[in-house]
């Protein structure tokens, strides 16, 4: 527990150091993110509502991390997977609202596994460095989903980038209105159950872990690394593309051109200091979607610029990369 804190609480002392020499009191700015993230029930909903881009895109990234799979193009599989979810919502208008709210999610995670399966391809059989492969895909998911919303898909009589919205009985239901917390937050949550279960519980599990900790011993054991690692890269992928689904069905009710704010990204900080763990993950991806709630009401109510919430998870990020490396070491 307090391997996971530490990062935090480093980062904090960060950013007072940065509100002091601006001349700002830091106590002060610290006790508004906590009342605007936690202070009451519609905060606290808001909250859950932002946590649950980033839990899922945090276990879709631990998910690759276990099996040695350096996977950075959760932000790819997001893209596809919310224009894949957009696209069956806005295109099956009249269909029966279960039926059509399936065919988004399935659509979206295929769509994210799809953006995976040629680093994985390249990866598995032409041993080419994954980090470079997925962070390019990236950028292609992201254009090209800026091409179609831009282009074929545009909805009519919008002046913005972005499609037609998608059918009522497409949306995820609401939880706690007026916040923006849908049954999103169960989907993740159930997301964080099954990845604790494959690991724990099941043989795929054991080989991934297996894969990821020692390479030549699982090879050497009997165990198929080649299959494991497609079924890394691919289930890393399906699960982004499910984070992109829910932004989409739950939240702007239509894909609009570069909605993420860097999910995916932020997506590899949950990762790391959460060490990879499906409890780890959850407590990591609140932490974040605390900071990320209560950065932007506090921006609305004073001089407190956005990007200060932007310094602290930049620097979250370094010291959980450090204290990965100083847990590897020993």
């Amino acid at each position: 527990m307090l391997q996971l804190f530490a990062p935090f609480l480093v980062a904090l002392a960060v950013g007072a150091i940065i509100l002091w020499l601006s001349g700002r009191d830091a106590f002060h700015v610290y006790r508004l993110l906590a009342e605007h993230s936690l202070g009451d029930r519609t905060s606290l909903w808001n909250t859950l509502a932002q946590t649950t881009p980033v839990l899922l895109t945090g276990l879709a990234t631990a998910f690759a991390f276990r099996a040695g799979v350096f996977n950075v193009g959760v932000e790819g599989s997001l893209y596809l997977g919310a224009f894949g979810a957009a696209w069956v919502g806005f295109t099956y208008l009249h269909g029966p609202g279960p039926l059509v709210m399936a065919a988004a999610f399935t659509l979206a995670g295929l769509g994210g596994a799809l953006c995976a399966l040629i680093p994985a391809l390249l990866k598995t059989y032409l041993a080419v460095d994954e980090v470079v492969t997925t962070l390019m895909f990236n950028f292609i998911a992201i254009e090209l989903t800026s091409y179609l919303v831009n282009g074929p898909f545009l909805a009519t009589g919008t002046a913005n980038s972005m499609s037609p919205l998608v059918a009522d009985q497409a949306s995820l239901p609401p939880l706690a209105p007026p916040s923006q917390m849908t049954v999103g937050i169960l989907i993740a949550a159930g997301a964080a159950v099954a990845f604790w279960f494959v690991f724990a519980r099941t043989t795929i599990g054991y080989e991934l872990r297996m894969v990821g900790q020692n390479r030549r011993f699982s090879i050497a054991s009997g165990i198929d690394a080649r299959r494991a690692i497609l079924t890394a890269f691919l289930v890393s992928g399906f699960i982004g593309g499910l984070a992109g689904a829910i932004q989409v069905l739950g939240v702007t009710h239509r894909f609009i051109d570069r909605f993420s704010p860097g999910y995916g990204f932020t997506g590899i900080a949950v990762a790391l200091l959460g060490r990879n763990t499906a409890v780890g993950c959850v407590l990591a991806a609140f932490l974040f979607g605390a900071l990320q709630n209560g950065g932007a009401t506090v921006q609305l109510f004073t001089s407190i610029p956005l990007e200060l919430i932007n310094v602290l998870q930049g620097t979250v990020m370094v010291f959980a990369v450090v204290e990965l490396g100083r847990a590897r070491r020993a």
